[in-house]
C-alpha cells in the first residue's frame, strides 16, 4: 500500500513580477518502508516536492495524500513525518546545545523521559553522550548532520523527507552517513522520499528513483534498471553519465 501518494502536483512561484512553474504535474507513489529518490539537476523542481509536502511551498493544483488521506500539516503530521535539509550548519541553532535541539520536540508535543530519549538518539546515531552540551560550531560536519537526523527521529516518525542530505559533506564523510540512513531505516522501518542530484546516491539508498527536468517528471526507474544503465531517456542517460564521470 502506497504511504505517500502525489497526483497532478504543480507548484507556482511568483518572482520578480512573473510566474515561474517550479514543478508541473508530477504524480508519484511511495510504499511504507519504501526509499523512493528524486533526481535531477538543479531547479528540477524535486526539493519543491518535499517542500510541499511540509508546506514550505504553495500548492497550486494536485493533492498529496499520507497514508491515504489528504495532507493535514497538524500536530500529528509532525509526529509522521519529517525533514532532514541540506546543510546541516544552517539548519541547526546556533546557540542551542544538542541537548536543546533535541529535547525541543519532545517539549513541544509534551512528550516526557526527555533525558534518556536524548542519550538514546545521540547513541543511535553515533554520537557519544559526552557531546550533549555542545553547539554546532564544536561539531563536524558529518557530526552536526547526525545531530539533525537524530532532532528528525525524535518523534519517531514513520516518513523522512532526506534534502540532499550529503551533498555538504566531505566525500569521506558521505559514505558514514548514507550508511546510517541505510541502518535506521532497517531498524526502524522507515519510508524514505529522498533528493539527490547524484544518480550514485540513490542507487545506493532508492528502491525507485524519479528523473526531473524543469519541474516535470521524465522518467521513473527501478534500482535494477537504474544499476544496469537501462534508461529510456537521453536526459537520465546524461544524468548518469555526469555521476559515473565524477566516481572515476
Amino acid at each position: 500500500m502506497a504511504l505517500i501518494e502525489i497526483e497532478n502536483l504543480s507548484v507556482v512561484f511568483t518572482a520578480q513580477g512573473r510566474q515561474v512553474r517550479a514543478v508541473e504535474g508530477v504524480s508519484l507513489s511511495v510504499d511504507a518502508r519504501e526509499s523512493y529518490g528524486l533526481v535531477g539537476e538543479s531547479g528540477s523542481g524535486k526539493s519543491t516536492i518535499l517542500r510541499a509536502i511540509c508546506g514550505l511551498a504553495p500548492v497550486s493544483e494536485g493533492r498529496i495524500r499520507i497514508g491515504g488521506e489528504v495532507l493535514r500539516r497538524d500536530r500529528s503530521f509532525a509526529a509522521r513525518v519529517q525533514m532532514v535539509f541540506q546543510d546541516p550548519y544552517a539548519s541547526l541553532h546556533p546557540r542551542h546545545t544538542l541537548d536543546r535541539t533535541l529535547s525541543e520536540p519532545l517539549a513541544i508535543h509534551g512528550l516526557g523521559d526527555a533525558d534518556r530519549r536524548v542519550v538514546q538518539a545521540m547513541e543511535q546515531v553515533g554520537l557519544p553522550a559526552s557531546f550533549r552540551f555542545r553547539y554546532p560550531h564544536q561539531l563536524s560536519g558529518g557530526q552536526r548532520q547526525r545531530v539533525a537526523i537524530a532532532r528528525a527521529l525524535m518523534l519517531e516518525p514513520e516518513i523522512l523527507l532526506l534534502d540532499e542530505p550529503t551533498s555538504a559533506l566531505d566525500a569521506s564523510v558521505q559514505a558514514e552517513v548514507l550508511n546510517l540512513l541505510s541502518r535506521l531505516r532497517a531498524e526502524r522501518g522507515l519510508t524514505f522520499l529522498m533528493v539527490s542530484h547524484d544518480l550514485a546516491v540513490v542507487d545506493h539508498m532508492c528502491d525507485r528513483v524519479l528523473v526531473m527536468q524543469h519541474g516535470r517528471a521524465v522518467e521513473e526507474l527501478p534500482r535494477a534498471a537504474l544499476a544496469a544503465a537501462q534508461m529510456q531517456t537521453d536526459y537520465a542517460r546524461s544524468l548518469f553519465e555526469a555521476s559515473a564521470d565524477r566516481m572515476l
